[in-house]
């Protein structure tokens, strides 16, 4: 038997849940309901979708997910880099503790945030207790920005981390023996050959960030609306399939151009690869 024969179930797979959904996407999205009640190709859902009401909500997204990812990166850098370099017995159990909360529901995770941060919450009852004044946290977009930093961080260490445990040790030693001290070390061996890491990490928090639609809607509430949300209204609400697959459309582009992007640079760093 070939064995390409075995790949046949994951071929299937994908064909209908990835390829089937996206070619609905593309018909829904360059056709509509025609007056008789067929179908016709248009460009209009497409013309649509880049009014500037609409843009400004895709670049509102597009922002916070960056400002969610740099953030990512600067709390998640430092914690996989300490773990990686940690000597300790319980550096593993340390790991499965941080990943631990991702084991929860991520609904669950985000609502758990409602509790902490609404104006009768925990933080502010301990302002109250303190005596000062309570603290609009709830529905503006430093929530939002709070909540996809919570839920996506791990997604952000376990990629740096996977790549800093295969470091060489004697590549580092080296460098320390020819003279380089340690921040030295840091910026010209173990920071360059982590970057893959860190570019898989910011992919993998930068594309669910850009997309969420259930953080802004807890978090950021019906004032506060990212390109997801919208997305969601018009397939759920307005129930206008065509319009919503256009800019689902716009939104698959983006995501596509920003892995090729990441997947570019990648390429510049694979001398520093390790695999």
């Amino acid at each position: 038997m070939k064995r390409s024969y075995f790949a046949l179930p994951y071929t299937v797979w994908m064909a209908i849940l990835i390829f089937a959904p996206m070619l609905l996407i593309l018909f829904y999205a360059f056709t509509d309901e025609s007056a008789a009640g067929g179908v016709v190709f248009t460009l209009t859902n497409i013309i649509e979708a880049f009014d500037p009401l609409f843009t400004g909500v895709l670049l509102r997204s597009v922002w916070l997910a960056f400002v969610a990812t740099a953030i990512c990166l600067l709390l998640g850098y430092p914690v996989a880099y300490m773990l990686a370099r940690s000597k300790s017995k319980n550096v593993t159990s340390l790991l499965v503790l941080f990943i631990l909360p991702m084991w929860m529901n991520f609904l669950l995770r985000t609502y758990a945030w409602l509790v902490l941060l609404d104006n009768n919450g925990l933080l502010n009852s301990l302002f109250a207790l303190l005596g000062l004044d309570k603290v609009q946290l709830l529905y503006n977009q430093n929530a939002v920005v709070l909540g996809m930093v919570y839920n996506f961080l791990p997604f952000m260490v376990l990629p740096i981390h996977s790549v800093l445990v295969k470091i060489d040790k004697y590549q580092i030693e080296a460098a320390e023996d020819l003279g380089a001290d340690s921040l030295t070390v840091f910026r010209k061996v173990i920071f360059p050959l982590s970057v893959p890491g860190v570019i898989t990490g910011i992919m993998m928090v930068f594309v669910p960030a850009i997309t969420t639609f259930a953080i802004s809607r807890l978090l950021g509430g019906s004032q506060f609306m990212l390109f997801g949300d919208l997305i969601e209204n018009q397939f759920i609400f307005v129930q206008n399939w065509h319009f919503g697959s256009a800019l689902s459309l716009i939104m698959l582009v983006l995501v596509l151009v920003s892995l090729a992007l990441t997947n570019k640079f990648d390429k510049a760093e694979d001398g520093g690869r390790l695999w």
